[in-house]
């Protein structure tokens, strides 16, 4: 295992976003350098030796996933995303001992089951911010925006929301804020940004919640953000959560145009976190809030996700760690036939922009962590060097940029997979159980019944509920198959 943290200013990617006065928020992944936008299958490095691409934390077409698996349906092959499959299980990563990242790189074979040539090699690149004491965060300005549709009306759905909500605020602190605005055939402010010290008054708006009519979901966030905007907190952390289907049928239902209606909002630092809900979810119009308005999405079919998603994972990242941060692996031409990223199709940036600090990247919160593996063929007889890893990303306060960076060799990438991290082992069975359910080139290199067998290894090893349900989802699919 390899280890390095920057050691410049702390910048480790928010959770909850941010977004900064000098950025475009609608603005869309990048192509890469060679021009080919959303590249997939095996690259060459003698014709491009450099992968770039925004780090994402989504983990919403995981956790959709789980939910259509369980329902005994596969999911469409345009909701899974292998990246948010990898990045929805802890890794364990050292942290920094300051601020910036720790870099971690490993790897190893493949297992003999997965039909590839006996140079191809996994490779794991590893992101990991410092963690936070939630008691040590600053105060939180939250504003939910909450769909209260026909389409909402439903014990899973509304109900879910609002039990999560209640709980919610009885975990935040009397000096956090809490703002609601609802949205059905048009947007309506529920409750102005009152102190949670007044939760009574906070607990009975959540009461008050009904569902009918249409879905004017860009209404409501240009409303919400207004909101926001209006009960500005200086030194809070200042963010808009809109819960949703995300089924718009009324009024602006193109993401972009949505966000350019709260451009000025969101450039007063007000940062957009996405929470889907409901078996018909409208996936693409979610990803593409999150992606494009510097945030992130999370997917929620029960109450326990909901409850884990605002009582433990969003008060503690509410601070701001880093802005538009990028990854950049460069593969030696030297030993590297080729390489292939699994996943991040949509979050590509053209190589000559990683340190073009105005082109969007993505953002991470403390103690998260961004994975991303790729299938490497060596050339034969290789030695030495392998890749370099650099990560680029903005401190949040004074938009200087930071990099860390760590190299990887043949070596690190020679032991078997069987005598591999266990953890490691996670994500393969994460990523290729997202590759075969989405189909493809790549599907039919995988075997479900041998994918099985290596997460329920990882479940026995870990004796994680997450590890357990991720081997119970790979059965399931097999039994779809």
């Amino acid at each position: 295992m390899r280890l390095k943290s920057s050691a410049v200013v702390l910048c480790t990617l928010l959770a909850l976003t941010a977004c900064g006065s000098d950025r475009a928020p609608d603005s869309a992944p990048h192509p890469r350098g060679d021009g080919a936008q959303n590249e997939t299958g095996p690259q060459h490095p003698s014709r491009d030796d450099l992968s770039t691409f925004a780090l994402d934390i989504d983990t919403a077409s995981y956790d959709y996933t789980a939910g259509r698996l369980r329902d005994g349906r596969r999911p469409d092959p345009d909701t899974v995303r292998p990246e948010e499959f990898v990045n929805a299980f802890d890794q364990h990563y050292p942290q920094p001992k300051g601020d910036g990242f720790a870099v971690h790189v490993d790897g190893s074979r493949l297992p003999a089951s997965h039909e590839a040539s006996r140079e191809t090699r996994l490779l794991r690149v590893g992101l990991q911010t410092r963690g936070e004491d939630s008691e040590q965060r600053k105060n939180a300005a939250l504003t939910f925006v909450i769909d209260v549709s026909g389409s909402m009306d439903d014990p899973d759905r509304l109900g879910l929301v609002q039990d999560a909500l209640h709980t919610l605020v009885d975990q935040l602190r009397p000096a956090d804020a809490v703002a609601i605005v609802t949205f059905n055939d048009k947007a309506k402010l529920v409750r102005e940004m009152t102190r949670v010290s007044e939760k009574e008054r906070l607990h009975a708006a959540i009461d008050s919640l009904k569902a009918g009519g249409s879905t004017n979901l860009g209404d409501g966030l240009v409303t919400g953000y207004r909101t926001a905007r209006d009960g500005f907190r200086e030194g809070y952390s200042n963010r808009v959560i809109l819960l949703s289907d995300g089924l718009a049928n009324t009024g602006t239902t193109d993401a972009d145009r949505m966000l350019r209606q709260v451009r000025e909002e969101a450039d007063k630092q007000i940062a957009l976190l996405g929470v889907g809900v409901g078996s018909d979810y409208g996936d693409e119009l979610m990803e593409k809030l999150a992606d494009r308005g510097d945030g992130f999405v999370v997917y929620v079919s029960e109450r326990r996700q909901a409850r884990d998603i605002f009582v433990r994972r969003l008060p503690a990242t509410l601070d701001l760690r880093a802005m538009d941060a990028k990854a950049q692996v460069q593969f030696d031409t030297k030993t590297v036939a080729s390489y292939e990223l699994i996943g991040y199709e949509n979050r590509q940036v053209a190589d000559d922009d990683f340190r073009n600090d105005k082109v969007d990247g993505g953002e991470v919160g403390p103690g998260h962590a961004v994975t991303a593996l790729y299938l490497v063929r060596l050339k034969p007889e290789a030695s030495g060097r392998v890749a370099e890893v650099r990560v680029r990303w903005l401190d949040p306060a004074t938009k200087q940029p930071s990099e860390a960076y760590e190299s990887v060799a043949v070596g690190d990438l020679s032991a078997d997979f069987a005598a591999a991290d266990v953890r490691l082992r996670v994500c393969y069975a994460a990523a290729f159980l997202a590759v075969a359910l989405r189909g493809g080139d790549g599907s039919r290199d995988v075997n479900l019944a041998d994918l099985a067998k290596i997460a329920d290894e990882a479940a026995g090893r870990l004796d994680e509920r997450a590890v357990d349900d991720l081997a119970d989802l790979v059965n399931r699919a097999q039994r779809l198959s």
